[in-house]
């Protein structure tokens, strides 16, 4: 029987060293460890909790291993934070889910992102990575335009203000933006069109859309931006849809392409919202996807198109078991 470690960073680990509930945003719930655990257990493997890089730590040193590691672990610090457990079992030569460790670095960081995208001939908005309020002078973009930081996820730093409407704004929030995350500001060119976020599983060829789904925001929504209250209320802010028409077709169209672009592996979730025109853009991509059985995009999405919980947790750990060997 394979022996298979999680590897997670849990929000009642963190906060009580000190971390604002902003901060542990993307960190996980015991619900959702539970609920990987518990659909991992009923494909017959074994499991470990191991928790966050420095459990993990202790438990190499002190010589434990495993057949594979299914990690959702987001880290603490740095534009690396992603990768650091990844490298950590790649050193040891254990294999583990989701992307490679250059991968997951990429990823978090928007901007290099997007240049890759763009490369590739994917539709993305012009942008412009502003690292000092100086530099806003340097946006040669028309407004509106869409600011928000650089390496963050779970929409901290969105809000009503990220939408800009002219210069003094764009330095004002701008500067606030450097200042509180401590990091590059993306600015880019405002989709106005409809907005999609595409749950993928699979790795290379073998990759597939599993759920599309669109995001609507209600009466109660502060804008019609995915900022950070907007998700953390997202039952009386916001509604969900399948997309099921041509345009939802086009969208995950372009989140696949992007997926296989970026290499992208086992599984993750594409943000898309169209332009003026209709064109779907390239948004972000979430390798390390929310796995709340109940709350996260990526589980409601393939929800939408059949596939329970259960089977989508089964269909990452599949591609990631038959990409080490092991099946």
């Amino acid at each position: 029987m394979l022996k298979i470690g999680l590897t997670y960073d849990l929000k009642d680990d963190h906060i009580s060293s000190g971390l604002t509930p902003e901060e542990i945003a993307e960190f996980d719930t015991r619900e959702t460890i539970d609920g990987i655990e518990d659909a991992v257990r009923s494909f017959g493997y074994a499991t470990d909790r191991i928790g966050h890089i420095k459990a993990l730590v202790k438990r190499l040193a002190a010589g434990d291993r495993w057949d594979f590691v299914f990690n959702i672990a987001e880290g603490v610090r740095g534009m690396g934070r992603e990768s650091q457990v990844p490298c950590l079992l790649e050193a040891y030569d254990i294999p583990c889910s989701f992307s490679d460790p250059m991968v997951l670095s990429l990823s978090l960081h928007k901007g290099m992102t997007k240049r890759v995208v763009r490369d590739a001939g994917i539709p993305t908005a012009d942008f412009h990575v502003v690292e000092t309020p100086e530099e806003a002078r340097n946006v040669d973009l028309p407004y509106p335009l869409f600011a928000k930081p650089v390496a963050e996820g779970t929409g901290k730093g969105v809000s009503p203000v990220s939408r800009i409407e002219n210069f003094s704004m764009l330095r004002k929030v701008a500067s606030a933006l450097l200042e509180k995350y401590r990091q590059p500001v993306l600015v880019e060119t405002f989709l106005p069109g409809r907005e999609f976020t595409v749950g993928i599983v699979g790795t290379g060829v073998k990759a597939r859309v599993v759920g599309c789904m669109e995001i609507l925001y209600g009466s109660e929504a502060e804008g019609d931006v995915y900022s950070y209250v907007n998700k953390a209320e997202y039952e009386k802010r916001i509604s969900y849809r399948p997309g099921s028409d041509s345009d939802a077709g086009k969208a995950a169209q372009t989140a696949l392409a992007a997926y296989r672009v970026l290499g992208c592996r086992d599984g993750g979730r594409v943000d898309i919202r169209a332009d003026a025109g209709g064109v779907p853009n390239f948004i972000e991509v979430n390798t390390l996807a929310g796995l709340n059985p109940v709350h996260s995009d990526l589980p409601i999405a393939a929800g939408f198109f059949g596939t329970s919980y259960r089977d989508l947790i089964g269909l990452m750990l599949e591609s990631g078991l038959e990409r080490a060997g092991l099946i």
